[in-house]
């Protein structure tokens, strides 16, 4: 999955896969394999919306520096 995409986005992909993973369950069954990973799916999604809503915006330095990593402001210097 792309950084790109927005919290939005991934609350729909959350519910189609949790539609997804109630349907293969129903036949399945509860106690398979598929079901399972049709549920590790969900909960990975539903980690990465975790995730990402812990992010930091980003500042306007940080910006310009993503679209201008060369200018002279954006140079890191190791000590």
């Amino acid at each position: 999955m792309t950084n790109t995409q927005t919290n939005s986005d991934i609350q729909a992909r959350i519910q189609e896969e949790i539609e997804e993973a109630r349907a293969v369950c129903d036949i399945s069954g509860s106690n398979s394999a598929a079901c399972a990973a049709a549920w590790d799916a969900v909960e990975e999604l539903q980690a990465e919306a975790s995730h990402k809503s812990k992010e930091k915006p980003k500042n306007s330095l940080e910006t310009y520096c993503d679209a201008n990593p060369d200018a002279d402001e954006c140079r890191l210097y190791e000590d």
